[in-house]
C-alpha cells in the first residue's frame, strides 16, 4: 500500500511539473535578462557603494567612509572608473540571470496557478508565486553573488595585492579554498530575501491591478513607461523598507575579510556592536541605487516581453 501511495505522490509531481513547464515562455526569461543587464551596467557604482557601507563594522584594514559621495569620491581617486566598476562583470550575470529567472518562473507558476480559473490571483497567491520563483532562482544563483561581494570588496589600488584577477578566477579560487559551502554562502540569509521579491511582486500586481480597475481597464491591460515606473518605484520602496537588514547580514556573511561561524553569529555580533542601526547600514545608498534600477528593469522587461510576445502571437497566427 506504501509502495502504491509513493508511486501515485511520484506520478502526481511529475504530472504538476509537465503542466507548469507548458507555461514557460522563453520570452520572458529573454525580457527579464534584458532588464537586468540595462539596469545594472547603468548603476553598479551605487551597488558597490552600498556594499562597503553595509560590512563597515569597524575593521582596521577597512576604508573609512562618511557619506556616500565620499565613498565613491575616494574610489575614483584611488582606483579611477575600473574601481567603481570592480565586481560588475558577476553583478551582470547575476543581475541577468536572476531577472530573467525570475520573471520567467514567476509567470509560469502565476499561469500555472490559474490554470481553469476565471478568477485573478489574490495578493497571497502573488506572494507565494514570487516567493517560489525567488527560491529557485537563488539555488542557480548564489553563487555568482558570492563573488561579486568578493570582487567589490577588494580594496587597495594594487591590482597584485588584489586576490582575485575577475570572476571565473573568484569562482575557482573560492571553490578550491572553500569548497560548495563557500559559492553558498549567505544562502540562508538569501532564501530569507526571496520575501523582499515577493513583497515587491505582489505591491507591483495589486498597484496595478488596483490602477486598472481605476482606469476600468483589464488588470494585466498595458501601461505607459511612466505608470510602470510609479507602480516599480512604489514597490520597491515597500520592499527595501521591509526586508533591508537581511541585505547586510547576507553581505557580511560573504565578506572575506571577517569570519562568523553563521547566520545567528552575525546577527549577534552586528546588535551587541553597532545596535539595531547597524543592520539598516547603507540602506540609503541601496535606495538611491535600487529605486531607479527597478523602475528601469520593469520598464525594459515589460516594453520587450510586450513587443516579443506580441511578435511570436503573430507568428503562431500567420502559422
Amino acid at each position: 500500500m506504501s509502495s502504491s501511495s509513493g508511486s501515485d505522490s511520484a506520478v502526481s509531481v511529475t504530472d504538476n511539473v509537465r503542466r507548469m513547464m507548458r507555461h514557460v515562455r522563453l520570452e520572458n526569461l529573454a525580457a527579464g535578462l534584458s532588464g537586468g543587464v540595462v539596469s545594472t551596467l547603468v548603476l553598479h557604482p551605487l551597488d558597490l557603494v552600498k556594499i562597503r557601507f553595509a560590512v563597515s563594522d569597524g575593521l582596521e584594514l577597512r576604508p573609512k567612509y562618511h557619506s556616500v559621495w565620499h565613498c565613491m569620491r575616494s574610489v575614483w581617486q584611488q582606483e579611477g572608473l575600473r574601481g567603481l566598476y570592480q565586481g560588475v562583470t558577476p553583478n551582470v550575470c547575476g543581475a541577468g540571470a536572476s531577472w530573467g529567472l525570475y520573471f520567467y518562473f514567476y509567470n509560469a507558476i502565476k499561469a500555472y496557478t490559474k490554470e481553469g480559473r476565471q478568477t485573478e490571483l489574490s495578493a497571497t497567491e502573488h506572494l507565494v508565486s514570487a516567493a517560489e520563483a525567488g527560491a529557485m532562482t537563488l539555488c542557480l544563483t548564489n553563487p555568482i553573488w558570492v563573488t561579486k561581494t568578493r570582487l567589490v570588496l577588494q580594496y587597495g589600488a594594487d591590482p597584485s595585492e588584489k586576490p582575485y584577477k575577475g570572476m571565473v578566477d573568484a569562482l575557482v579560487k573560492i571553490y578550491r579554498q572553500e569548497g560548495i559551502p563557500g559559492l553558498y554562502r549567505g544562502f540562508v540569509p538569501g532564501l530569507f530575501g526571496t520575501s523582499h521579491g515577493a513583497l515587491q511582486f505582489m505591491a507591483y500586481e495589486e498597484l496595478k491591478r488596483e490602477y486598472n480597475k481605476y482606469r476600468q481597464m483589464h488588470s494585466d491591460a498595458k501601461l505607459n513607461s511612466l505608470e510602470y515606473i510609479t507602480m516599480a518605484a512604489l514597490s520597491k520602496i515597500f520592499a527595501v523598507a521591509t526586508t533591508y537588514p537581511y541585505q547586510v547580514v547576507r553581505a557580511r556573511l560573504q565578506d572575506q575579510h571577517n569570519s562568523y561561524s553563521g547566520l545567528v553569529d552575525v546577527i549577534r555580533r552586528t546588535w551587541r556592536n553597532e545596535g539595531p542601526l547597524g543592520f539598516y547600514k547603507g540602506m540609503v545608498p541601496n535606495l538611491i541605487r535600487v529605486t531607479p534600477a527597478c523602475c528601469l528593469t520593469f520598464v525594459v522587461y515589460e516594453n520587450v516581453s510586450s513587443f516579443l510576445l506580441g511578435s511570436t502571437s503573430k507568428l503562431e497566427g500567420r502559422g
